[in-house]
């Protein structure tokens, strides 16, 4: 179980730093991280998607909604 967890907490960090923020991205990545063998993650068999720039959002940013949504 604990081997399982491992695999499943390395895949998902493998999401992260690859950005990957589709869910079917991601399974992709679990599950090969599990079956121990290489991702294939290859974008430009689908250029129709635009490509996402997601940043992280500071605490300031947060604290502004937040005084906004206080208003």
């Amino acid at each position: 179980m604990a081997r399982r967890q491992s695999a499943w907490t390395k895949g998902f960090k493998d999401a992260l730093r690859l950005r990957a923020t589709g869910f079917d991205a991601v399974r992709h990545l679990l599950l090969c991280r599990i079956e121990k063998r290489p991702p294939k993650l290859d974008l430009a068999s689908y250029p129709y998607l635009p490509r996402a720039d997601v940043e992280t959002t500071s605490t300031a940013s947060y604290m502004a909604l937040m005084a906004e949504a206080a208003e």
